[in-house]
């Protein structure tokens, strides 16, 4: 009997999406989770512009000329955070100054904040935590994804994504990006632009290889290049004349590839190698002074993980190979009479050359009931500095179903790179002294978080509060407040103190149907040793207020946000010329910045494949009165660019554009 069958469809497709807590139950470390949902709740142009409806981390503004951000997470500045990009170690070292604006955020599929200690497998650089960006999958991704953006500056981004299966095992992803800002803005009528003239072009290509058979390999190479101008509104480059002005070109090259091999029928042991290597060179200039620098780096690692006995006893060992090449040219445009032909060249050029074998091994203990254990130990050999022990432990504790306590500790050692790490305080007057005897940073970071989730009128609520206490055995101490004409960049003094406390508490809930609000508090404790007196970091707020809250309709058709946030006062150094801080005298004689609020807001109108968005930063117009002190004067002793505690340029509009093919 043959009976002919034929294609039938009676019910439609059911598709059941559900939003994951931010604050995830699952992972022994305490880690917030941004989604690319969340992302599209801000301009979100690039990383910059990715934490602004977060509480976790800040986004500063280095100085007023050069348009360089940085994050600060536990009240440490971003260096001390690793920043990694699909888990390999990216974006560090003299990329540091502009790395936010080194990814765009249509690129990302989300982003991990783990505060404190995470695991030795990414390395020992880690001290205030780790920032994790996850880069869309050519298998996952949208196959077409183009978003344009506007703002009333004159800044314009695009974005082009594309995603295709070449087969049933090999798939590709291209991700394009380019932004561009060719109008001379100065609303604050001091001669400065607000923001620099700049060009990007940026381009990265991911591929990902399935077997079938237990082996997995992903490939992605990517090049960037990138000028900046920012300034006097007369300065040009090609006819400088007598007007301050900055600039950046940067060239940087990426590569990685992660291949991983899974024993059939064991989907617990599994054998990893990942490989990544970039290629990082700039010049710049910052008035008469000069700054180019060149960044060749390599990292290897080979990973095993198996069980002992039961999945509830797992292991992680590996070893790793790392490779620094560092040179840095830095010219005050000063000539000293006393100075040697070789001793100027000698402070003119710093060159290092790390080589860091190493090895690690972690445990992970899991009882499927409500204890998660991890402990961590790696050894490096470092060729400058010798052995390097690294201890880091996590432990999670269900006390309930929907309780959850976090215990982290552990160790972190780093090489600082002073002036790249110092690049805002190039727009000033000030002079760099930098000692010719720098160790490297080690810290101890304690702390701990507690986790409630709950529900409020039937809706998922979660409550979270964590502590971390950051403490230095040595760190590269950069002293703006002993003398106002000096930068005094050396070791952490003998007998000195440098620690960061941080205690955050934030609640998270979702009173009636579509209407999410968040709402935190963050106060910061953040001292160093200058000249032998206790003071607190310039620049970092001691207390800070957050609250977003964000609606949308059903099917999501129209989405609004409102973010608010209010910081305290912020001790400032004294700009150069004027008196240096009187030690012994206190904090209080320090100048403080005043309290100030931030809102911004956007809305978006969603259709079948487009969306259409418009937004306001800085809602209330507030702005930072003279943030570039002796502007008139550029090349004078007192002019000062780097102490920038709030906005200022005033309102921002924008609009843009989104157009998906899933």
């Amino acid at each position: 009997m043959r009976v002919a069958l034929r294609r039938s469809v009676e019910l439609g497709e059911v598709k059941i999406e559900e939003r994951a807590p931010a604050y995830s139950s699952l992972t022994p470390t305490n880690t917030q989770v941004i989604t690319s949902r969340d992302l599209t709740k801000s301009a979100c142009c690039n990383l910059a512009e990715s934490f602004e409806t977060n509480a976790a981390v800040e986004v500063s503004t280095t100085d007023a000329v050069s348009g360089a951000k940085q994050i600060q997470l536990l009240g440490l500045d971003g260096a001390y955070s690793l920043l990694t990009v699909d888990n390999l170690p990216a974006l560090r070292g003299l990329s540091t100054p502009y790395r936010l604006s080194y990814l765009s955020g249509t690129w990302i599929e989300g982003i991990d904040i783990i505060k404190g200690m995470g695991s030795v497998v990414n390395g020992y650089e880690s001290i205030s935590g780790q920032v994790n960006v996850r880069l869309k999958e050519p298998d996952k991704a949208e196959r077409l994804l183009f978003n344009a953006y506007g703002n009333d500056l004159g800044k314009f981004d695009l974005n082009l994504n594309l995603a295709t299966p070449l087969s049933k095992k090999l798939s590709t992803a291209l991700l394009l990006h380019s932004d561009h800002l060719g109008r001379r803005v100065d609303r604050n009528k001091d001669g400065f632009l607000d923001l620099p003239l700049a060009t990007q072009y940026n381009v990265f290509n991911k591929w990902k290889y399935k077997s079938g058979n237990g082996i997995v390999s992903e490939l992605g190479l990517g090049a960037l290049r990138e000028t900046r101008e920012g300034g006097q509104i007369g300065f040009r480059t090609d006819k400088p004349g007598s007007f301050y002005g900055t600039t950046l070109s940067t060239d940087r090259y990426t590569g990685f590839s992660k291949t991983s091999y899974t024993w059939p029928g064991r989907p617990y042991q599994s054998l990893g190698l990942l490989l990544s290597g970039t290629s990082h060179a700039f010049d710049s200039s910052y008035g008469i002074r000069t700054y180019d620098g060149t960044q060749r780096t390599g990292l290897a690692t080979l990973l095993f993980q198996s069980v002992l006995g039961t999945t509830a006893h797992t292991y992680r060992l590996g070893l790793s190979y790392l490779h620094d090449n560092y040179a840095e040219v830095y010219k005050d445009g000063y000539l000293y009479p006393i100075e040697t032909p070789a001793q100027r060249y000698q402070r003119e050029h710093r060159s290092r050359n790390e080589r860091v074998p190493g090895a690690f091994a972690e445990y992970t203990y899991q009882n499927a009931k409500n204890l998660t254990l991890v402990g961590g130990l790696r050894l490096d050999r470092h060729n400058l500095y010798g052995w390097v022990l690294t201890p880091r432990l996590n432990v999670k504790v269900d006390a309930t179903a929907n309780t959850v306590l976090r215990l982290a500790a552990g160790t972190g050692f780093r090489t600082a790179n002073p002036i790249a790490e110092n690049s805002g305080m190039l727009v000033s007057s000030r002079e760099f002294i930098i000692s010719n005897n720098l160790r490297p940073e080690r810290a101890w970071n304690v702390g701990g978080s507690f986790t409630q989730y709950f529900t409020v009128a039937g809706h998922p609520a979660t409550f979270i509060t964590d502590y971390y206490h950051t403490e230095f055995q040595n760190q590269i101490v950069a002293d703006a407040y002993s003398f106002p004409n000096l930068l005094q960049i050396g070791n952490l003094e003998p007998g000195g103190r440098s620690f960061s406390r941080s205690l955050q508490t934030e609640v998270q809930l979702e009173p009636v149907k579509g209407l999410q609000t968040k709402l935190a508090y963050k106060y910061l404790d953040v001292r160093t040793t200058y000249a032998g007196e206790l003071l607190p970091k310039a620049l970092t707020p001691r207390h800070r207020l957050f609250a977003n809250v964000g609606y949308a309709t059903a099917f999501d058709k129209w989405r609004a946000d409102l973010t608010a946030q209010w910081f305290g006062q912020r001790p400032l150094a004294h700009n150069p010329g004027s008196m240096a801080h009187e030690h012994g005298s206190g904090a209080t004689t320090l100048n403080y910045a005043p309290r100030y609020a931030l809102l911004n807001t956007q809305v978006t109108r969603a259709f079948k494949r487009w969306e259409v968005y418009v937004g306001v930063e800085n809602l209330t117009n507030y702005r930072q009165l003279d943030p570039i002190v002796g502007a008139n004067m550029p090349f004078g002793p007192s002019f000062d660019a780097a102490m920038i505690w709030g906005p200022t340029y005033g309102r921002l509009t924008y609009a843009g554009l989104r157009f998906k093919i899933e």
